[in-house]
């Protein structure tokens, strides 16, 4: 397992700010849209927040009662409370703060063996590491939940009126920069908590970056390009994948939570999720799965420009089809090039074995060592 550095203590602080600062920006473009009149994207805006949210405070406080399990009843009452109120990320940051704190600033390693057996280091770089990773998940969680259906709402208003303010530009940027942090945050706190992992330096996070960008990008106009057409398409499209991302979930016997109720919840999370990007959810090699995944999404987009251009004719000639056409080309050729790039020379080639809630999968190991184990190696977005 790597270190927590000052470096990744300061990336959390910044990942508390632009956190904040995206909720006040969702709220501002909300209020904008219901005093314009526009209720629908007004509500829109607020739906996927507030299921976001919701979704979020469910699986974190049920990482807190499993890993709380037989300590004191007390705080995790105040843990419930904090987490019906919709604060339970916020609890979950300060302890990233403090246990980040004692590993990157306070932490001295020392010699003396008799210390070191009542205060490791490794156990508490091993905190620090393990509540940020906590964070990232239920950070990925936003940004497919609510982050990305939100820019695909602005983006398609950009298209269809060409009327911009100051808000939805804002909107749109830190709909941006809240996918690219969380994309490439969620890998460095992956590599670290997990020892089989190499260090994710510069050149991979760029390459990663850009490859998830720009194909979640070309996506996105595309299916405002199909709501443009027609809505009912655009939802049935969505549904439809939903589905099969679901069904590949289910197909894959996933052992994300300890309850069947979670599980289920898990699995329908992921099915959002697959419907923008590609979601490794077992840790084994899939290179027919993503190669697959893409060639359909491929296939769908150049379906959908077609499409477009049957429906209404005379857009080939509007100078904001062509723009937009060029984009979702250039975008996905892009983001599969940088794809390729990424898993020939960035990419781990060791993988996670595959782990369930059993003692055959574990050995010696104890519930709580089997239950953080499996949180962290059957998340596996790649």
């Amino acid at each position: 397992m790597m270190k927590f550095t000052k470096q990744n203590f300061i990336f959390l602080a910044g990942g508390i700010i632009v956190y904040v600062v995206d909720i006040g920006v969702d709220f501002w473009v909300a209020c904008k849209y219901l005093c314009q009149g526009h209720y629908c994207w007004g509500v829109l805006i607020l739906c996927f927040g507030g299921l976001s949210s919701l979704i979020i405070q469910i699986f974190s406080y049920e990482w807190f009662k499993n890993d709380w399990e037989g300590t004191d009843t007390g705080k995790l009452k105040w843990i419930f409370l904090a987490h019906l109120f919709q604060c339970g990320i916020f609890i979950r940051y300060w302890f990233a703060l403090k246990y980040g704190c004692q590993a990157a600033f306070k932490q001295t390693i020392s010699k003396d063996a008799s210390e070191t057996e009542t205060d490791p280091p490794n156990f508490i770089q091993r905190q620090a590491v393990d509540v940020v990773t906590d964070i990232s998940m239920l950070r990925v969680f936003k940004t497919f939940l609510e982050t990305t259906p939100q820019l695909f709402v602005q983006i398609y208003v950009l298209i269809e009126h060409g009327k911009f303010n100051f808000c939805q530009y804002a909107a749109i940027f830190m709909s941006f920069c809240g996918i690219s942090i969380s994309t490439v945050d969620y890998q460095i706190s992956l590599r670290k908590s997990l020892p089989d992992k190499d260090e994710f330096r510069l050149l991979p996070k760029l390459v990663y970056l850009l490859y998830k960008l720009l194909t979640i990008t070309s996506w996105i106009l595309s299916i405002s390009l199909i709501t443009l057409v027609s809505v009912r398409s655009s939802v049935s499209l969505l549904i439809f994948l939903w589905i099969c991302g679901f069904t590949w979930t289910l197909k894959q016997h996933t052992t994300f939570c300890k309850s069947k109720k979670m599980e289920y919840l898990y699995r329908t999370v992921v099915g959002i999720i697959l419907i923008f990007t590609f979601f490794n959810i077992r840790g084994r090699k899939t290179k027919v799965c993503i190669s697959i995944y893409y060639a359909t999404h491929t296939v769908v987009t150049l379906g959908i420009l077609f499409a477009y251009m049957f429906w209404k004719p005379s857009v080939i000639k509007e100078i904001h089809f062509t723009v937009v056409s060029i984009l979702i080309v250039l975008s996905l050729v892009l983001g599969i090039i940088f794809l390729v790039v990424y898993y020939r020379h960035f990419h781990p080639t060791t993988y996670c074995r595959p782990q369930a809630y059993s003692d055959e999968a574990d050995g010696e190991a104890g519930p709580k060592e089997r239950v953080e184990a499996g949180r962290f190696q059957n998340f596996i977005m790649q």
